[in-house]
């Protein structure tokens, strides 16, 4: 099978492009045949054979024409259509696997890919991995940047909101440009061509099925995750927080936290905008970014880590892998969160925010030691697909 898998980034970036690479490599290693399409970039590490991209946007540099013309190219991109068109006919793929695509590459692409179906009589599906919540708010977070509020006023189309809040960092114009993109494709109707839209979560399921027209087409799909040795480990006396440091994820609601919890010994692996603030706290020991084994071996040692967020977050590899390393997660009761996390068995849940409910939690289970070991060898028989279990449901989709 030829596979066409089609990000505006093409070099490692965030967790769509870990997803693709991923998944593109596997695919190939069991004998299908895949190329990608997106922007050119210098650190572009995947391609097509005929070396056709679009050109590198830069929405925070550029001359002072290009930042004229973005505001159109991030609606509708004839660049992008004519450079996919080249693709499609020098790959012929049976399926284009969209990822990431607004303002970059923009759905024009979509029309493309339609109209290239219809004048050479290929079937080729058009498949959507939804990673966040383009589709169904402009700002693709559903979340208000200023307020810092969780927001749903975007669902149903009613796109004008993202105006009113000025829910695309923060700026009336940016935000303008949002809306009319939003609008534009929704009377386009462009997205009817999409055959399926995988979605990471069912909590990412349910916003996406606020469209009728998405209801008939989602797929609810948790995101796949290595396969990992199990280790039997000595624990270490501290809890663990391990990601980005700031305000959606959480940070300053646990931080109070960790405050009312002098005796317990935290650990914050990470960086971000609330180091500062997590520096000043007495009993949290930062160990600053960190991957690899190093990082392993703190997930591992630990008591048990927490996942505090505050915004929607759809299927979080971290909750995943700390319970595969066998250590149990406390984690916010919020978006795709609680589908990861056996209540009682591999972890618990606090109600999102609510900095009464966490410091009981975390104090709650520092001091039960029977139940935290019951926890952590619950954690070694909880599964995710591994890429292979996922690929196989994949080529039943595609």
């Amino acid at each position: 099978m030829k596979i066409l898998m089609i990000n505006k980034f093409l070099y490692p970036n965030g967790g769509s492009e870990t997803y693709i690479f991923k998944l593109g490599e596997y695919l190939q290693k069991i004998g299908h045949e895949v190329q990608y399409f997106g922007m050119e970039h210098e650190g572009r590490c995947v391609g097509n054979n005929i070396e056709a991209y679009t050109s590198n946007m830069d929405f925070h540099g550029g001359s002072k024409l290009s930042k004229l013309i973005y505001p159109i190219k991030t609606i509708y991109s004839s660049e992008a259509r004519k450079k996919i068109r080249l693709v499609l006919d020098d790959f012929k793929p049976d399926v284009c696997h969209l990822n990431n695509f607004n303002y970059q590459l923009t759905p024009s692409i979509i029309l493309e890919i339609v109209k290239w179906r219809k004048e050479t009589g290929n079937k080729c599906k058009i498949i959507f991995t939804a990673h966040d919540y383009q589709l169904i708010c402009p700002n693709h977070q559903l979340k208000n940047p200023i307020t810092n509020e969780n927001c749903e006023k975007c669902l149903g189309g009613k796109f004008i909101n993202c105006v009113k809040g000025k829910c695309i960092h923060g700026s009336t114009v940016k935000s303008i440009v949002g809306m009319l993109e939003a609008y534009f494709w929704k009377i386009n109707g462009v997205y009817k061509y999409i055959d399926k839209i995988i979605c990471c979560s069912e909590f990412l399921k349910e916003k996406m099925d606020s469209n009728p027209l998405f209801a008939k087409k989602t797929i609810a799909l948790h995101n796949f995750v290595e396969e990992v040795e199990y280790k039997e480990v000595a624990k270490k006396d501290y809890v663990l927080y391990f990601g980005r440091f700031s305000e959606e994820k959480g940070i300053n609601t646990l931080l109070k936290a960790c405050k009312l919890l002098p005796e317990i010994q935290f650990v914050f692996a990470g960086s971000g905008p609330l180091e500062d603030k997590i520096n000043e706290v007495s009993n949290i020991k930062n160990v600053g970014f960190q991957k690899g084994n190093f990082l392993e071996k703190l997930i591992r040692e630990a008591q048990f880590t927490i996942y505090p967020s505050e915004w929607y977050e759809n299927c979080p590899f971290s909750v995943m892998e700390s319970q595969m390393y066998g250590t149990p997660v406390l984690g916010a009761k919020i978006g795709g969160i609680p589908e990861l996390i056996l209540e009682g068995k591999t972890g618990e849940l606090f109600e999102s925010g609510n900095i009464n409910n966490l410091t009981e939690k975390i104090k709650e289970i520092w001091q039960n030691d029977e139940k935290r070991k019951l926890y952590s060898k619950n954690c070694r028989e909880i599964t995710f697909d591994t890429v292979e279990k996922y690929v196989e449901k994949l080529m039943k989709i595609y």
